[in-house]
């Protein structure tokens, strides 16, 4: 089997390649060698608890053989792209090991994303299947796939998995025989896409390939000491990376561990689960982490079985940090990464300063870490300057992105990360901002141009300036400065606007939380937009 070339995929250099694989990160091993490990290890073990299902290893690689024999007999191949779409429900876990299982390549989509978004994810990456819930949250799963069918010509094949488990179109896949065990990718193909916040436009597609994603994930089993008696809480999005590999769901899995599935985070959801399945391990956003804190459901529930929470898809106060050893009973791990590569915790055995005070240090002896000023010279430790990083885990590129990879990619494959931070000698890193034009709401990456380019589409809307401004709780919110059309019939209001971007499929968590009509927008030195007076303005 030869190694697969996917077009507009930006591979690792082959010294790079050689390297890490003579230094033991690159192992050789794929997804579906993970879990097919596991279920050898751990066969009557539960793997997957979703309310009332009780899943063991040796029943989720069965499902997993029957699904991919399912997907093989639709004629879906190695390097096939598959959108998936599906919330944190077992289904999502048994459909990507099978995709993995048969060496198709998984485009990683969020619950929350719509129409505008899933269209895009088939146009741009030629899907011929798409996987989704038949409803969820409000969305209407079956009749969009319906309706992409008739509008996408690449697409031949959907699949509906019901909102109440399974599902005719599952009960289908899984009714052949079930495919035999054997390789049908190896390590250094693209194992899935998975989706970057990006600063321009639509959401840019991350390449991960088998052998560099679960270097990763190896590496956070053992900084968060995740074993076989590890159950961990999945209430943040099953796609996203940090719920993935920090360690995440292919941690737990790798490990023989436990996952019990949420439909979310928030106390209400989390705390009778972890009381009922004596969780010990759960990854929380910040704004989560706060409501965990701040709420009064903590005295009703048995929290004592938690013994870690790591908390990152954006800054963590430190003053919210300091609060999670005596008020929730249990450790703490910052965790700094992005799905492009990089990532960051502190140490079990640190110090409380460190803990509370840095989002943690790199994973990987070879993480290159630069700190830069705007004119890319380095800078010493202790002053603030913008990450740069490569590594044996960090993309050398985005998918079909050429244009974004001159950008966002220096000459020698160093990735421009877009955060601001400061680095101590030890290499621990905190982090200050972003040099990216991005807004980070909850760990949710949000591209203004995205925004502005459907709210422009109003007819009676002459110019529109989308930034993020402080929010104690997310980190930050959205906030829309809207300039309408003089001539304009229709003046729109804010309940107006947003419903008008609903109507276009937009992400509810992409419509901005504060819209504020203007008659002029504040201007830089050359007569551009000044976004930062603009976020000075909203705070």
């Amino acid at each position: 089997m030869q190694a697969m070339v996917l077009d507009g995929v930006v591979p690792y250099p082959d010294e790079f390649a050689e390297r890490y694989r003579e230094k033991g990160y690159w192992t050789g091993q794929t997804h579906s060698d993970l879990l097919f490990a596991s279920a050898a290890d751990h066969a009557d073990e539960v793997a997957v608890i979703a309310g009332d299902r009780r899943i063991t290893y040796a029943r989720l690689a069965a499902d997993v053989s029957l699904l991919a024999g399912g997907f093989d007999a639709l004629g879906i191949r190695r390097g096939d792209r598959v959108v998936v779409h599906l919330p944190n429900v077992p289904e999502f876990v048994e459909v990507v090991f099978a995709l993995f299982d048969i060496g198709a390549i998984p485009v990683l989509a969020l619950a929350s994303h719509r129409r505008s978004e899933i269209e895009y994810f088939i146009e741009h990456t030629g899907a011929r299947a798409y996987v989704t819930i038949d409803r969820h949250d409000g969305f209407d799963g079956a009749a969009t796939a319906a309706e992409l069918r008739e509008t996408q010509p690449t697409l031949e094949h959907t699949v509906i998995v019901s909102s109440h488990g399974g599902g005719t179109d599952l009960a289908r896949l899984m009714a052949g025989p079930a495919l035999p065990r054997a390789r049908r990718s190896l390590p250094e193909d693209v194992a899935f896409l998975q989706l970057s916040g990006g600063t321009t436009g639509r959401p840019k597609l991350i390449p991960r390939t088998h052998d560099d994603y679960l270097y990763s994930v190896r590496e956070s089993d053992a900084l968060c000491g995740v074993t076989d008696r590890t159950v961990q809480l999945v209430g943040l999005p099953i796609s996203h990376n940090f719920t993935m590999s920090s360690p995440g769901i292919l941690g737990v899995l790798a490990a023989g561990g436990t996952l019990v599935l949420a439909a979310n985070g928030t106390p209400d959801v989390a705390f009778p689960l972890i009381e009922e399945h004596r969780v010990t391990q759960a990854a929380l956003v910040p704004s989560l982490a706060l409501a965990w804190l701040n709420s009064a459901l903590r005295s009703r529930y048995d929290l004592g079985s938690l013994e870690t929470i790591l908390v990152g898809g954006a800054k963590f106060s430190a003053a919210a940090a300091r609060r999670v050893g005596p008020e929730l009973g249990c450790g703490l791990q910052q965790v700094f990464g992005m799905a492009e590569g990089l990532v960051n915790y502190t140490r079990r055995g640190d110090d409380e300063d460190t803990i509370v005070a840095t989002q943690g240090r790199p994973i990987s002896p070879d993480d290159e870490v630069r700190v830069v000023d705007d004119d890319d010279r380095d800078l010493p430790d202790g002053e603030e300057g913008h990450l740069l990083v490569r590594g044996p885990y960090t993309i050398r590129g985005y998918y079909r992105a050429p244009d974004h990879n001159a950008r966002s990619f220096t000459a020698d494959g160093f990735y421009r990360t877009g955060d601001v931070v400061r680095r101590d000698a030890r290499g621990y890193l905190t982090v200050v901002g972003r040099s990216k034009d991005q807004i980070n709401r909850g760990g949710e990456k949000i591209s203004p141009e995205e925004i502005e380019n459907l709210i422009l589409g109003h007819d009676a809307i002459h110019d529109v300036s989308v930034v993020g401004v402080p929010d104690e709780s997310l980190g930050e919110r959205t906030k829309a400065y809207v300039i309408r059309r003089d001539e304009s019939d229709g003046q729109p209001s804010v309940l107006g606007l947003r419903r008008f971007l609903r109507d276009r499929g937009l992400a509810p968590y992409k419509i901005p939380d504060l819209i504020e009509f203007v008659t002029e927008f504040p201007l830089t030195g050359v007569g551009k937009t000044s976004k930062r007076d603009q976020r000075v303005k909203g705070r």
